[in-house]
């Protein structure tokens, strides 16, 4: 069923604090005619569910910048499987792991991690809403 405005949750999950990029995204994604819960930052991944199931929410978009995502989103799809959140989208983007390394390493770990979509630390922001646009299109949700 479609709503009117689809709902996304937006946050730094685990211990990082870096929430500006998150605060920039949940700005874009209002002014682009989304409902947005914007959670902030050191948001434990209990929370980006409980938020997901309490607004029926259609993507959470999580960012990460300290580089210990993969610890802090380790099961986290097999969480919201549990909850009955196995159809929200799920997007990350980021400083994702530490030290330097091929970005697309992350895409594949992360992904296999469950997520739908791996974005860079540089990612421009307007083409990961239409790529949100594009997925629920896709879901018959927008």
């Amino acid at each position: 069923m479609k709503k009117d405005k689809p709902t996304v949750i937006t946050g730094t999950i685990g211990v990082d604090a870096h929430v500006i990029g998150t605060k920039v995204l949940s700005r874009a994604l209002r002014d682009a005619g989304f409902n947005v819960v914007e959670l902030g930052a050191l948001t434990p991944p209990e929370e980006f569910i409980k938020a997901a199931q309490e607004t029926d929410a259609d993507a959470m978009l999580i960012s990460s910048l300290y580089g210990m995502a993969e610890l802090d989103v380790r099961g986290f799809k097999e969480k919201c499987i549990e909850a009955g959140l196995g159809d929200v989208l799920l997007y990350i983007g980021g400083i994702l792991g530490v030290s330097r390394h091929d970005f697309e390493e992350d895409v594949v770990k992360f992904k296999a991690l469950g997520f739908d979509r791996v974005y860079p630390p540089e990612a421009d922001i307007n083409a990961a809403i239409e790529d949100l646009r594009a997925d629920l299109r896709a879901r018959s949700k927008l």
